[in-house]
């Protein structure tokens, strides 16, 4: 279990993330489901032999799967989009994306220390509509308007040193521009900190993980801050993390797509 996995059971679940792209794809199921319903209903019955091993409503169900990945991709912008083109131009940060992952690492040198970030897809869901009471509607809309990608992200940077033993983590929470640090945990082993296995992560929770950092003096809270953003760890990277786990986040969904139709269909 990866670091960001262990923070995941940490943390309240909360986003407000994919509202605005999951309504989109709730609508398009919803028109794609009206438009092919009637052909749907009359290619189902009207198969008189089947293959050995294909369901009833295989045919139905891939149907649905052809026309969703068809509205996604067609939806799609071509190539690489901007946002991801000036934040690789601008470096010094390598992007570490592994197809079918679902979760993401940022790393960069910085004199003689290694610094890693990693993050996850899986904190984007989808928000639950607002209740509204009688006249309140317009109210509530006007004070509910929040920044682009104001969801949240869990972050988990860990830091190390060629001439030294130990390794330094942070876990942070990543929403509207800024990383808003939890704690600070130092072990002396490197390895124990910062290797993505069960047993590191098993060995990480019998240690000591440090003071809730908004409970340390404010002037040491500022030092902290500057060290960060001497590194990089700045409002840029906060607003490229969001962005990029939602443009990742529809990657794996069209993926998602394509790999379960062909299964249904094989």
């Amino acid at each position: 279990m990866s670091a960001i996995r262990a923070l995941r059971q940490l943390a309240l679940p909360s986003s407000r993330a994919l509202a605005s792209h999951s309504v989109a794809r709730t609508f398009a199921r919803s028109a794609l489901a009206a438009r092919v319903a009637p052909v749907v209903a009359s290619r189902a019955f009207s198969v008189s032999a089947r293959r050995a091993g294909e369901g009833a409503s295989d045919v139905a169900l891939a149907q649905r799967l052809a026309e969703e990945l068809k509205y996604e991709n067609e939806a799609a912008v071509p190539g690489e989009p901007e946002f991801l083109k000036t934040f690789k131009a601008q470096g010094p940060w390598a992007i570490e994306d592994a197809s079918g992952a679902d979760e993401v690492t940022l790393s960069r040198k910085f004199g003689n220390e290694d610094i890693r970030l990693i993050f996850s897809i899986a904190d984007l869901q989808t928000e639950q509509e607002p209740e509204f009471e009688e006249g309140e509607e317009a109210a509530e809309t006007e004070e509910s308007e929040t920044p682009l990608h104001s969801f949240p992200i869990r972050c988990s940077f860990s830091f190390t040193k060629s001439g030294a033993s130990g390794a330094l983590t942070i876990d942070a929470m990543c929403q509207e521009g800024t990383f808003v640090i939890d704690n600070i945990s130092y072990y002396n082993d490197a390895k124990v900190g910062t290797e993505l296995t069960a047993e590191a992560d098993w060995k990480r929770r019998g240690y000591y993980l440090g003071p809730q950092f908004d409970t340390l003096d404010v002037s040491l809270q500022d030092e902290f801050d500057k060290f960060l953003q001497e590194r990089g760890i700045n409002q840029t990277l906060a607003y490229f993390v969001p962005e990029y786990a939602e443009y990742k986040e529809q990657k794996e969904y069209v993926r998602w797509l394509d790999n379960v139709k062909g299964f249904v269909e094989a």
